[in-house]
C-alpha cells in the first residue's frame, strides 16, 4: 500500500506518492481543478494506479496553529474526497511553510520562474508527504 499526498489549492492540486517502502516521496502531477466530479475522478484514477490506501492532505494552519478559512476549505475538500473515494483513509498533515520550502528548493536548483509556477504545487505535496513519512516509526 502506498501513500498519496495532496496540496489542495483553489486552482490546482499538487499530488505526490511514496515508494512501496514508504521511504521517499516523489511528485506525480498537478491536477488543474475544473469541476469536483472531474477532480475527484482524476484523484480516484491515481489512487487505483498507485494502489493507495492512505491519502495525506496538507492542512494549512495559521502560524499560531489555529485553523482559518483556508484550512476549513481544505477540510471540506477532504470530506468530499472521502465521499468520492471511500476505500482510502484520509489524514491531515500540517503544511505550514511547505510551499515556502518547495519554492526555496526550486530556486536553489536554479529552476526558472515559469517552470517553478508549473511544479510548485507538486513540490509542496512532496514536502508534505516526506514530512509525514519521516514522522512514521521506523520498521
Amino acid at each position: 500500500m502506498r501513500i498519496l499526498a495532496l496540496d489542495v489549492g483553489d486552482k490546482t492540486i499538487g499530488v505526490a506518492v511514496c515508494d512501496e517502502l514508504k521511504l521517499t516521496a516523489q511528485g506525480v502531477e498537478v491536477v488543474r481543478r475544473t469541476a469536483p466530479a472531474k477532480d475527484f475522478g482524476r484523484l480516484s484514477e491515481l489512487v487505483a494506479m498507485y494502489e493507495v490506501g492512505l491519502v495525506v492532505v496538507g492542512l494549512p494552519k495559521n502560524m499560531n496553529g489555529s485553523i482559518g478559512p483556508r484550512g476549513e476549505l481544505v477540510q471540506e475538500f477532504a470530506n468530499s474526497l472521502k465521499q468520492a473515494i471511500p476505500q482510502v483513509k484520509i489524514v491531515f498533515w500540517d503544511e505550514r511553510l511547505s510551499t515556502v520550502a518547495a519554492q526555496k528548493s526550486l530556486i536553489a536548483a536554479d529552476v526558472s520562474r515559469a517552470k517553478r509556477r508549473q511544479v510548485i504545487d507538486k513540490m509542496a505535496a512532496v514536502f508534505i508527504l516526506q514530512g509525514y513519512l519521516d514522522s512514521l516509526p521506523s520498521a
